[in-house]
């Protein structure tokens, strides 16, 4: 049995129980990784911040921005598609795709999205680009960090913050402008016509955006970010993730120790702790100790590391898209396994497949007219001095159109019964204005010498005069 400690005992360090965090001064890279990270900012960046200045004719009196959140309105366009707020299941549709494709890249490529999609990773490698552009490279920064403050690094740092709440402010700019014609608000905002939240929300988003890349950056993909604990419980060991091949890379040693090894004959790995891959990191994660809750994933320790075989001559891919079971076939003397199909991966797709589907095939059948209808609870019915019946029902005719429409009302399912648009002396004809909705009291009569059930199925149909859409709705007629 052990023996029990007694607490007295126990020698407690001194110090912080928390190390303070050190600031990371990331190094500029090159190689292909570092392309494809430039080519999706710019795409990811163009589209943000571009996108509420294209125009889509959708007809006259339609707004012709091509993705637009009209509140006043209450839609929502994107292109060709117009939504109303009751088609809110579109939007969970939307979002169950997005978690499932997210999934997926989980699953094909470990945290691909936080290093090359992820809003918070675009906009800190623009801030950085800022900064090297302005203070150097990482050992000049880390340099003019530790210098007194002249004139001219004032003049840097002022530049540097200026510019970085510049594009702060567009970011918030650029956000507002989804919510209104963006040339209009442009102008109202230049002129100080616009409304006062538009303002406030553009002055939240620039400091967010200013804290969030130009000061927090990793922290908060290391602290705030809930990802990084969510995709670690939904990974497998087929995931491809950015990975240090120790079968290769160990033991470590200089370049010349390495060739003396090798000449000797002894084992000597690839890695040379020349620390570019840490260099390089946004996180300033140290990829050879694993898998790390700081690691996005972004690639950059695999050009860096590239960059450093090459010159010495040894072969690429020290570091590399990879997981640890090609890791340990490869110890074993077997060949690499990349595994992309398999059950998690297809039943993603088929979530992706069937819910996007399934929304096509709603839009596809859905139309701009629509008709509700509800039965009077009080009384159910009344039976008049000649002994017919009379039902009431309240109908609410919604015109989703650009366009207004001329429409009739009509009854089926009850033989000789008689309808009545109460307030229309006539025929049972109304017209609807353009997004617009009309609420109707009809009034429905069956003769006493029909033969009349407890309850019977009536259908209320209204029908476009003008191109011949039809909405219906089922209700049902009682008489007693």
């Amino acid at each position: 049995m052990n023996k029990p400690v007694d607490p007295a005992t126990i020698e407690i360090p001194e110090g912080p129980l928390y190390a303070s965090a050190k600031k990371v001064y990331p190094q500029s890279v090159h190689g292909n990784f570092r392309n494809i990270k430039w080519g999706l900012m710019a795409f990811c960046l163009g589209v943000y911040y571009l996108l509420p200045f294209v125009r889509w004719d959708r007809g006259l009196g339609a707004p012709n921005q091509a993705v637009l959140v009209d509140f006043p309105g209450r839609r929502f366009y994107f292109f060709f598609i117009e939504l109303w707020p009751q088609e809110v299941y579109y939007f969970t549709g939307l979002l169950i795709m997005a978690a499932m494709t997210l999934f997926l890249l989980n699953a094909i490529g470990g945290r691909i999205w936080c290093g090359y999609w992820c809003p918070q990773t675009v906009w800190t490698d623009l801030f950085l680009t800022v900064e090297r552009l302005i203070e150097g490279d990482r050992r000049e920064r880390m340099h003019k960090a530790k210098s007194k403050l002249t004139p001219r690094r004032v003049g840097e740092i002022t530049l540097k913050h200026a510019v970085w709440l510049f594009i702060a402010w567009w970011t918030g700019g650029a956000w507002v402008l989804y919510f209104a014609d963006a040339p209009t608000l442009v102008r109202d905002l230049a002129t100080f016509q616009a409304p006062v939240s538009a303002y406030l929300f553009i002055a939240i988003l620039t400091f967010t955006t200013y804290t969030l890349a130009g000061h927090m950056r990793e922290q908060v993909c290391i602290y705030m970010c809930p990802w990084p604990r969510i995709q670690a419980a939904l990974t497998d060991e087929w995931a491809l993730n950015v990975t240090y091949r120790y079968d290769r890379g160990e033991p470590r040693m200089a370049v010349w120790k390495a060739k003396q090894a090798r000449a000797k004959g002894e084992s000597a790995g690839d890695c040379v702790t020349c620390h570019q891959c840490i260099a390089v990191c946004p996180t300033g994660v140290d990829i050879r100790e694993g898998s790390q809750l700081g690691c996005i994933q972004c690639g950059l320790c695999i050009d860096a590391c590239n960059a450093m075989m090459t010159k010495i001559g040894r072969p690429p891919g020290l570091i590399a898209y990879d997981n640890d079971v090609n890791i340990k076939r490869r110890l074993a003397g077997e060949k690499p396994v990349y595994r992309f199909i398999r059950p998690r991966t297809i039943i993603y797709l088929a979530i992706i497949a069937g819910t996007g589907l399934l929304m096509l095939y709603s839009l596809a059948a859905r139309t701009t007219l629509d008709i509700n209808v509800l039965h009077d609870r009080n009384p159910l019915f009344v039976t008049l001095a000649d002994g017919s019946v009379r039902n009431a029902y309240t109908i609410r005719v919604l015109n989703k159109g650009n366009q207004a429409r001329t429409l009739e009302v009509s009854a089926s399912g009850m033989p000789d019964a008689k309808l009545q648009v109460v307030g229309v002396e006539t025929r049972p004809v109304v017209t609807v204005g353009r997004d617009q909705t009309e609420e109707l009291r009809v009034l429905l009569t069956v003769p006493a010498s029909a033969a009349l059930e407890k309850s019977t199925p009536v259908r209320f149909t209204v029908h476009d005069l003008d191109n011949g859409d039809t909405a219906s709705e089922a209700e049902h007629f009682i008489a007693r």
